[in-house]
């Protein structure tokens, strides 16, 4: 995969790198962001390691339909979180957005203007016809940032989501290309 960079008024996205595993543990670490995460604190940063690897690997296979990426402040470069964008089956032209932004950066927009590029990528570059997001039906931040990036709540899945706090149901969003989006 030749490298992928997105830019908005505040914020570069690029796809993850080795040197990122730091921040990505301090990020999966993190009680507040493991709220509503089903992935779980990792006991150790061999465990992050393994899944950043995996993550790598995907952005660095042409085959691959699964982009992950880092989420920086334009000027300073900080890390303040992770999107990535699972593109589906090629005939349906659809995609999954799931995200993960570092509580210091929450309330600002961050989350939503990484969508917003996520999802100006997804229409514009791959081409995709329609892109889905779910959220576990308690976490009012997130929903607000589907909400605010123009996507549409199409139904509730039940029980679906294992979370610490016992299983959670889960919205289903989506917004299709020819959807008006909030930029």
């Amino acid at each position: 995969m030749k490298a992928i960079t997105l830019l908005t008024e505040r914020l570069h996205l690029r796809l993850i790198e080795s040197s990122d595993l730091t921040s990505i543990h301090a990020l999966h670490s993190l009680p507040e962001t493991d709220k509503y995460n089903t992935l779980g604190i990792p006991k150790d940063i061999q465990e992050t390691k393994s899944i950043v690897e995996a993550w790598i690997t995907a952005n660095n296979n042409s085959e691959s339909k699964n982009l992950t990426f880092a989420i920086e402040q334009a000027i300073s470069k900080t890390f303040i979180g992770l999107i990535a964008l699972k593109i589906g089956n090629e005939k349906f032209k659809n995609g999954e957005v799931w995200y993960k932004l570092h509580s210091d950066y929450w309330g600002k927009g961050f989350g939503t203007e990484a969508l917003n590029s996520i999802l100006k990528f997804g229409f514009e570059k791959i081409k995709l016809h329609r892109i889905e997001a779910g959220c576990a039906i308690e976490n009012i931040g997130s929903i607000k940032i589907l909400e605010k990036a123009g996507m549409t709540r199409e139904g509730r899945k039940r029980q679906v989501l294992p979370l610490k706090s016992g299983w959670s149901d889960n919205f289903e969003y989506a917004i299709l290309e020819t959807d008006k989006r909030k930029e």
